[in-house]
């Protein structure tokens, strides 16, 4: 009887230990082996080898499966000039030593070390060679080149490679795709327009072409996504369209159209999307009025539709969003910094005594103008430079916000940072380094979408306006952070002065302050605009999540005229020439009358 019991302890030994390796419990749990006494016959033992040779069965196909990815790590690796040991340890630190303790390794574990990793090359057609590759993921590297069409003939449900320097126009293969959920191209240097192919892609739950330089009108077949959750467009080059037919996409999350030349009114059924939580149309050309459907059900919804020539009346509170710059009416209890919606400037009439100074056009200024001078540290504190004293600019706030200083100098930020709610809107000098130039090019103030500074009561006059700048959110070595990319524009007084700025490639390098003057600028009311804003070009994610947008380092202002008397330097130039030559006359002829010039002379002979 002891020897039949004894064999079933050892099955059931077998059997534990290999269920702990399958399942993942832990070889520290203590064993809950029970021999049922009752019923030690042979056929109860004959079932027990049966269900240790399945458990043996099952780990012997999981460790073959382990082989063959294991295999197909090793061909990425030769491919992308990986080391193979480094690579399969991060996957899981067991592999280096024991293959039996490894429970998941999968094709999306091994891609997600591909990403951030500083890769450089083309893409590898090789991968076509691994049929059942289902994900790519090569976001965050330096990968140039185009895509491959052969990629089209991989079962790829994923395929990510945002922010790299690819180029070229994007394949119409990858149309044929079936398999693809997700296509995240973003922040690339694509040409051309999204293929008529990708019409077939009746799976895809997230599709991103932001920040790219494609041409073309977004595609009507779009609206037949009906699965995706996350649609992201921006930038795009041509002529005018229509908001696209957008109605049967239901589950959508996210709806970015920024800057893609899309005109008219919004449609009613955008406010119908009960899962929407991110709506950006900034930059575009629509005209009318907000739907109500959308301000009834976006008191959650975070809303740019900045720059636009849309005329709504506004009540309090309505929305989390930015609104600013817009042609809006009558408003209902707003005051100059209302808690969740920014409204800045967003009134057609200066005029009006009904609403508060801030919501009026230009912002006109309330007393008599006294001011001819504005010296800014963005994002830092007081300090002097050159003699003159840069005021603190330390507001923390984050989006959609609008700050005075006093009466002398405001600024709007506007927008949310995308994936990041909570990235800051003030910055310093996060890679420690090396920094040339004034101390207030160690921080600096950036927004997501548009910064506005006002230089506020201005006397009337021509200006002198230079603008600081230096890059201090990128490293200078050769790693990831290394490659972000800040593209802005800048007008004043409504006139663009810097188109695709960009900061570092100007400076030629970070860290490195550079300055941008503009020598006649003509304030003719009272006030002095400042606009730095983003048209969805260079990256959005490097080195983190939150990193682009403008960035200014600080302001100056000085007047091109004599303070005491208002009169420009050209003016007082031709008082003072004037005045020499009307006292130059004015001696010659009294030297002629005195005779120092022969005048007495020929007075004498015309007496002879």
């Amino acid at each position: 009887m002891q020897e039949r019991r004894n064999q079933f302890v050892e099955v059931l030994v077998q059997i534990e230990k290999i269920s702990n390796e399958l399942y993942n419990d832990s070889d520290d749990t203590p064993s809950s082996l029970v021999v049922n006494e009752s019923d030690l016959s042979i056929r109860n033992l004959g079932q027990l080898h049966s269900e240790l040779r399945d458990l043996q069965q099952g780990k012997d196909d999981r460790l073959n499966h382990v082989l063959d990815l294991l295999k197909t790590v090793h061909s990425l690796c030769e491919v992308l000039g990986l080391d193979f040991e480094k690579t399969v340890t991060k996957v899981h630190s067991s592999l280096g030593i024991d293959f039996e303790g490894t429970k998941s390794l999968t094709n999306k574990t091994i891609m997600g070390q591909l990403k951030g990793q500083n890769l450089t090359g083309t893409l590898p057609a090789e991968f076509a060679s691994l049929g059942y590759l289902q994900e790519i993921e090569l976001s965050r590297n330096y990968i140039n080149g185009s895509i491959p069409t052969t990629f089209a003939k991989l079962p790829l449900v994923n395929l990510t490679l945002l922010g790299n320097r690819i180029s070229g126009s994007i394949p119409k293969e990858i149309g044929d795709i079936a398999t693809l959920e997700a296509l995240l191209l973003s922040a690339n240097n694509f040409t051309g327009s999204i293929p008529e192919t990708f019409s077939k892609l009746e799976n895809l739950t997230d599709f991103r072409i932001d920040g790219s330089k494609l041409s073309g009108k977004i595609p009507a077949f779009i609206g037949s996504w009906t699965k995706l959750k996350r649609l992201r467009i921006s930038d795009l080059n041509g002529s005018g369209m229509k908001f696209p037919d957008l109605r049967e996409m239901k589950l959508l999350k996210t709806l970015i159209l920024r800057n893609c030349l899309i005109t008219g009114p919004i449609p009613y059924y955008i406010g119908e999307f009960r899962n929407l939580k991110v709506l950006d149309l900034s930059f575009n050309m629509l005209t009318g009025q907000i739907p109500g459907t959308l301000q009834r059900f976006a008191k959650h919804i975070e809303v740019e539709l900045d720059h636009q020539e849309i005329h709504h009346k506004y009540h309090a509170n309505s929305f989390c969003s930015d609104v600013s710059y817009n042609n809006f009416g009558e408003s209902s209890s707003f005051g100059c910094q209302p808690s969740r919606v920014n409204l800045v400037s967003s009134h057609s009439s200066s005029n009006s005594n009904v609403v508060e100074w801030c919501l009026k056009k230009d912002l006109p200024c309330s007393t008599s103008p006294k001011y001819h001078s504005l010296f800014i540290n963005c994002g830092g504190g007081t300090i002097t430079f050159e003699g003159n004293k840069y005021g603190e600019d330390l507001a923390t706030e984050g989006p959609s916000y609008f700050y005075a200083s006093s009466q002398k100098w405001a600024y709007s930020s506007t927008g949310v940072f995308m994936g990041f709610r909570a990235a800051n809107y003030r910055t310093d000098n996060i890679f420690s380094l090396n920094l040339t130039g004034a101390d207030f090019y160690k921080t600096a103030r950036l927004a997501p979408s548009s910064l506005k500074y006002y230089g506020l009561c201005l006397r009337k006059g021509s200006y002198r306006v230079r603008l600081h700048f230096a890059e201090i959110m990128y490293s200078d070595d050769q790693t990831f952070s290394s490659l972000g990319k800040r593209i802005f524009d800048v007008s004043i007084q409504g006139n663009v002065v810097l188109k695709d700025f960009n900061i570092a490639e100007e400076a030629k390098g970070v860290g490195k302050g550079i300055t941008k003057d503009f020598k006649d600028v003509h304030v003719y009311g009272s006030t002095l605009e400042i606009h730095l804003y983003w048209t969805g070009k260079g990256t959005t994610a490097i080195p983190d999540r939150g990193v682009y947008g403008p960035l200014i380092s600080a302001i100056t202002v000085t007047p091109n005229f004599d303070v005491s008397t208002g009169l420009s330097v050209a003016a007082i130039v031709g008082i003072v020439v004037a005045s020499c030559v009307v006292i130059v006359l004015i001696l010659f002829l009294l030297l002629r009358m005195k005779g120092y010039l022969g005048g007495k002379d020929l007075e004498d002979k015309g007496q002879i």
